[in-house]
Formats: C-alpha cells, sequence, structure tokens
C-alpha cells in the first residue's frame, strides 16, 4: 500500500505557530529534502532563540520518527502522522511570517525558500526589498565564478548546462570574463543569451520558468539569493547533515555546500541529456539510470516537457510534476498501489518507489493520468 502522503494533516497560521513556540521547552523540525522545506526549517530553528530544538532533513520514504519527547513537532514540507502542525503550502513564507512574530527572521532565507519552491512569495519580496536586499541585472548564480554558476545552476536548462568549459566558451564569446567583475551591461548580455538559450525549441512555459533565474536579487552567503535556492535544493537532496547546518547559518559548510551543488547538478543534467523519452496524450516520459528524479523531473516538466504531466523513471524510483493545476499526487498514488509500490507527494509533484518492472509502473501510471 502507498505510504503517508495524502492525509489531511493539521495546519496552523504563524501568529499560532509563533505562540506554541514560544511555549514549547524543546521543538523537532522535521524537513523534506527540498529547498523551501529547508529554508523554512532553517527560519524557524533560528527563531526559537534559548529554546533546545531538533533539526532534520528527510528524504522521502525514509522513517522521520525520533524517540526523543518534544512539546512539538513541525513537520515541514511533507506529511506527519505524528506531527503536530503541518506546513505545506507557502511554507518558507510561513516560517517567516512565524519567525517574524517571534523576532527573528531571515530575509534572504525567506527569499530563497519561495524560489526554491518556484515562486517569490509577494509578503517575503517586500520585506526583502525593504531590508535592503537589491536586485541586479543578469543570472542568480551561487558562485562568483560565472562559468561554474551557469554550469551547474538547476535553475534552467541551456545547452551548456552540465559543461564548465562550454559555459566559459559562452562567455567568451560575448567577451565576458568567467571570473572578474562584471559589468551591469555583462551581467544584462549574460541574462539575454540564458534567456535565449533556455526557451529556444522549448515549452512556452520555459519563458515563465526562466525568470526566477534572471535579475537577481544580492544577500545572504551566497553570490545571489536565487544562488542560494539553488544551493539549498541542492543540499537538502544530497547531504542532509550539512543541509541543516547550511540553513542554520553556519558559514563553514559553504564550500560543502556548493560541493553538494556541483554534484547534484551535474548528474541531473546528465541524465536530462541522457535520459530516453516517450510522449503520450498529456504525459511525458523520461528514463534513465539512477539519477535525482525529483530535479530533473522539474528540469523536464519546465524547459523539456511537451506534455502537462512529466514522469521520471529509474529501475524502482520514479517522481511525475504537472505543470497544468493537477494533483498528480493522486495519480502517483493510484499508480504505486496498482504495483504494491509506495508513493508521497501533494499536489503538482509526487514521488514513488516499487519493485515492479519499470514498463509494469509506466503502463500503471498512463492508466492513471
Amino acid at each position: 500500500m502507498s505510504a503517508t502522503g495524502r492525509e489531511s494533516m493539521p495546519a496552523t497560521s504563524p501568529s499560532d505557530l509563533a505562540g506554541s513556540l514560544s511555549e514549547a521547552a524543546f521543538v523537532r523540525l522535521v524537513s523534506d529534502a527540498t529547498g523551501e522545506a529547508l529554508a523554512a526549517t532553517g527560519l524557524l530553528a533560528r527563531a526559537l532563540g534559548d529554546t533546545p530544538f531538533q533539526a532534520s532533513v528527510v528524504r522521502p520514504f525514509e522513517d522521520p520518527d525520533r524517540t526523543t519527547e518534544t512539546d512539538i513537532t513541525v513537520a515541514i514540507g511533507r506529511t506527519q502522522p505524528t506531527a503536530d502542525v503541518t506546513l505545506t503550502d507557502r511554507a518558507a513564507a510561513t516560517a517567516f511570517e512565524t519567525a517574524r512574530e517571534l523576532g527573528t527572521a531571515d530575509p534572504a532565507l525567506a527569499l530563497a525558500g519561495t524560489i526554491a519552491a518556484g515562486a517569490v512569495d509577494g509578503t517575503v519580496a517586500e520585506a526583502a526589498e525593504q531590508a535592503g536586499l537589491e536586485r541586479r541585472p543578469g543570472v542568480a548564480v551561487p558562485t562568483a565564478d560565472l562559468a561554474d554558476g551557469l554550469a551547474h545552476s538547476t535553475l534552467f536548462v541551456a545547452p551548456f548546462s552540465g559543461d564548465a568549459d562550454a559555459a566559459r566558451a559562452a562567455l567568451a564569446a560575448l567577451d565576458i570574463s568567467p571570473d572578474g567583475s562584471p559589468s551591469a551591461d555583462d551581467h544584462r548580455r549574460l541574462a539575454s543569451l540564458v534567456a535565449l538559450a533556455v526557451t529556444e525549441d522549448a515549452p512556452s512555459r520555459a519563458a515563465e520558468a526562466v525568470q526566477r533565474a534572471l535579475c537577481p536579487a544580492t544577500g545572504g552567503p551566497f553570490e545571489t539569493v536565487g544562488g542560494y535556492a539553488d544551493v539549498l535544493d541542492a543540499v537538502a537532496r544530497e547531504r542532509p547533515g550539512t543541509a541543516v547546518a547550511l540553513a542554520l547559518g553556519h558559514e563553514a559548510v559553504r564550500e560543502e555546500a556548493l560541493d553538494a551543488w556541483r554534484t547534484h547538478a551535474t548528474r541531473a543534467h546528465e541524465a536530462v541529456s541522457d535520459a530516453t523519452t516517450g510522449r503520450y496524450d498529456g504525459l511525458f516520459v523520461a528514463r534513465g539510470d539512477a539519477m535525482p528524479t525529483g530535479t530533473v523531473a522539474r528540469l523536464f516538466a519546465d524547459f523539456r516537457a511537451p506534455e502537462p504531466v512529466t514522469l521520471v523513471v529509474t529501475d524502482d524510483r520514479a517522481a511525475a510534476r504537472a505543470t497544468d493545476g493537477r494533483d498528480v499526487s493522486e495519480t502517483m498514488h493510484a499508480a504505486a498501489d496498482a504495483v504494491g509500490g509506495d508513493a508521497v507527494g501533494t499536489g503538482e509533484r509526487a514521488r514513488a518507489r516499487f519493485d515492479a518492472s519499470t514498463a509494469d509502473f509506466i503502463e500503471a501510471f498512463r492508466e492513471a493520468v
């Protein structure tokens, strides 16, 4: 039977959550392995002040339960039957508003969290602007080395994605030094290059999806807030322990987090390039070997898939994304149930694991779409 993921879990307002947290003697924060959930976890943890807490990032299908006694458990970006509070929709924005109620809120981390979620929250954007986070022309990357940033960004898919040498060649064609001090005009020309490269022969939604990578805000521990978002999402999936430390603001893990980001991006872009793809009525399927299925599904859905539902499948794992507003989690649960597998997810995204053949799982998903 499918794993937890369809339950309607308790939610709460920022003011109510702030009140509960302020009264707690010990708090447990359980984050899904996504950039938004990680940012929300960091926002709440930093706002707790002297209150003891336990924070963890739990990948899909891992057991989130611990034996530690707590006054309140907050599940973030995921459902959990034992949680007292669940933050799913607008997790980073809700955590930011809660943290402000408690007196300490980092607008750069909150903005990065909403960027990682795919849509900047208006309340967070306004707070970031008031805090002095300025936008500049160019592309959102976490590193000063532009070639490194362009090659390893998972905010878009371009011809140079996953290939630092190709990124350097693209910069050289614009007469931009990859590790120099680009002018505002250099940044504008680079943004134009990325926008054109990403949208050429791509579905119409790519033009909207790439916007979160353009005209980035500056602030936080990386070169841009959008780059911060990209690193948060990658490190949450690759190295949960490092992810928690990064969200808590520990500068010592910055380089380790960037290494995780490069590793994740390289795996994701190689999978996008090498996948075997198929198109059905309303469904785009990409098959390949072991890969970060969640990130690959997002990249295909935003920048490659000609259909509104994308399914990425390996030998025993799958991820799905919908771009037309449908609840693809119900589809994934139905497909997993049909082959005796497990599924988790909410709304437009879902994951599954299974022991059946890949072909059988794809067929079950096709029937459920």
